[in-house]
């Protein structure tokens, strides 16, 4: 059974966890899989949006508990191994040349939380629960906090990551953890008017290099995030993309990718 299910619906690519019985936890192979999913949908210029959601009724439960048990048996190297892979899936998503966005179906707990959290957009079915639980088994958010504390800075963060509790999606939205909490009817809808947008109204090249602006920035002291921004508008300027959808503003007319889009 594969673990990721892929599904294109050009431009849209969604890509499912599907272990809904172990409420979509992260398995080694399932992060496995996920990472080779993502990459392959990245080298399909058609796709201009990646979806990442869940099977069943919940998002993902984070970690297989189960697995991470028996790895406590493990060696160190192993131990370390394991996490450098999650690591890895992680920052891919941090770097990847689409808009991603998480349709959170469910509860979203843990690394699971942590997953919709690293996506550009975060949409919850309204009642879902969201949170970092692993305080609370005596576990670390380590590997997710780098996200948390981007996305809602260290007040918040340490809330949710110190005390371990869940919360309902609308307060997600309140502390700025996720964007939207919408009823469960409407989320297929308003996740595909987003995507659709993002699709059709956006340059693919502008979006990838500001993805990749907007994950190197945080890091840099403010010389050297102007020095790197000056470098990319610099960079920009020079696109295909920028030179066409300029053109087609000065001459009245949709740029190529709203055309291929429509």
């Amino acid at each position: 059974m594969e673990l990721v299910q892929t599904h294109i619906e050009q431009p849209i690519a969604t890509l499912t966890l599907n272990r809904p019985d172990k409420r979509n936890a992260l398995s080694g192979v399932l992060v496995t899989e996920l990472s080779q999913a993502l990459a392959a949908v990245a080298e399909r210029d058609e796709v201009r949006v990646v979806v990442l959601t869940g099977a069943g009724k919940v998002f993902s439960a984070g970690a297989d508990l189960a697995e991470l048990s028996r790895l406590q048996e493990a060696t160190a190297e192993e131990n370390l191994a394991d996490s450098e892979r999650l690591a890895a899936l992680f920052r891919q998503i941090a770097y990847y040349p689409k808009p991603l966005i998480a349709k959170v179906n469910g509860h979203a707990i843990a690394g699971g939380c942590g997953l919709a959290v690293a996506c550009d957009f975060a949409i919850a079915a309204a009642g879902s629960k969201l949170g970092f639980t692993e305080v609370r088994i005596g576990f670390v958010p380590a590997i997710v906090a780098t996200f948390v504390l981007r996305r809602v800075g260290e007040t918040v963060a340490r809330d949710l990551l110190l005390r371990g509790r869940l919360i309902e999606a609308e307060e997600a939205v309140r502390l700025g953890l996720i964007h939207q909490a919408v009823p469960a009817d409407v989320l297929d809808a308003t996740v595909q008017a987003l995507a659709h947008e993002l699709a059709t109204e956006t340059s693919p090249s502008a979006v990838a290099l500001t993805r990749r602006l907007l994950a190197d920035l945080p890091g840099l002291s403010l010389d050297a995030a102007l020095a790197y921004a000056t470098r990319v508008n610099a960079l920009a300027r020079g696109t295909a993309d920028c030179k066409a959808g300029i053109r087609a503003f000065l001459e009245k007319q949709d740029p190529p990718w709203r055309k291929s889009s429509g």
